[in-house]
């Protein structure tokens, strides 16, 4: 009989892409969306808010899924750093992974995210590894690091609920809000209008969500325990990605770096290490920004 996978948030940015990937290996796969219409065949889709504990209580004792992909959170472009939902998804996602463990869940793989390090100055060029302390800056890291050491103290008490961290550094791809980086350069660019950005000195490790999705079914599907970076592991500045995607664009006359101020505070170096994505989990993310560009372009 086929493991059942259950991925929550499967219309969000990255949720969209992992269900499909997990029903290929051969996965019964259940998937909690806004609406049932976007499950394909083979594939199960509930309805479910998961901030009402009593109803994420059911879905888990209903399902009894054998791994569970909570990509689930509120993302609001500009608003998530500081919004106070982020405690209301925290103590949702806490009980969702208990309801998970008393249900007999194997396995629970989390997201996380990159703002969980500290971002002190001092080692700006060396890549980022697990082992680096965490001293979160904002509310939204800060609760995501309280949900991966709430997650460890289950996993510690349990010893059959292996629990899995997916830090995840700089994303784009499909559906991306406008707003930001790639798709606000790739749209002016389009509608011939000048690209503003600041002056992009910022170096950063971009990875597509389609290749963040491979990269999480990976994770999933191993016996890869703890926190993992999900990234390229390539550094790009922030002016060396945006001059990418004008000359891909075929507008680089519009490129206008230094037209908006720099971010105060903003951290000069944001790269993972990569070595336990490709060492322990096997998964190697493209690093063709380039060709994954000129896709997203097509679109």
């Amino acid at each position: 009989m086929a493991e059942r996978v259950l991925v929550t948030g499967a219309t969000g940015f990255i949720g969209r892409h992992i269900p499909a990937l997990l029903q290929a290996r051969g996965f019964a796969t259940h998937i909690t969306a806004r609406s049932v219409a976007i499950a394909t065949p083979g594939m199960t889709a509930h309805e479910v808010d998961l901030l009402r504990q009593e109803d994420a209580r059911r879905l888990i004792y209903d399902i009894r899924p054998d791994i569970i992909i909570h990509t689930a959170w509120y993302v609001a472009h500009g608003r998530f750093w500081t919004t106070p939902e982020n405690t209301d998804w925290l103590e949702a996602s806490t009980a969702l992974a208990a309801y998970a463990a008393e249900a007999g869940a194997r396995r629970f793989i989390g997201l996380g995210t990159c703002a969980e390090y500290t971002t002190e100055a001092g080692d700006d060029a060396f890549p980022w590894p697990e082992t680096r302390p965490i001293a979160p800056a904002t509310p939204y890291g800060e609760a995501k690091a309280t949900f991966a050491r709430r997650l460890h103290e289950m996993a510690e008490a349990r010893a059959r609920f292996g629990i899995a961290w997916a830090r995840l550094f700089h994303l784009f791809g499909p559906g991306e809000n406008p707003a930001r980086l790639v798709p606000s350069i790739m749209i002016a660019l389009r509608e011939g209008r000048e690209a503003q950005c600041s002056s992009g000195r910022p170096v950063r490790d971009f990875i597509s969500t389609q290749a963040a999705a491979a990269a999480l079914a990976a994770l999933a599907t191993s016996d890869v325990t703890g926190p993992v970076n999900i990234a390229s592991g390539a550094p790009i500045s922030i002016a060396a990605m945006a001059r990418l995607i004008s000359d891909i664009s075929g507008r680089p006359d519009l490129l206008r770096l230094g037209a908006l101020p720099d971010r105060p505070n903003e951290p000069p170096y944001m790269v993972a290490h990569t070595g336990r994505l490709r060492r322990d989990v096997g998964f190697t993310a493209p690093v063709s920004l380039a060709a994954e560009l000129r896709q997203l372009q097509m679109r």
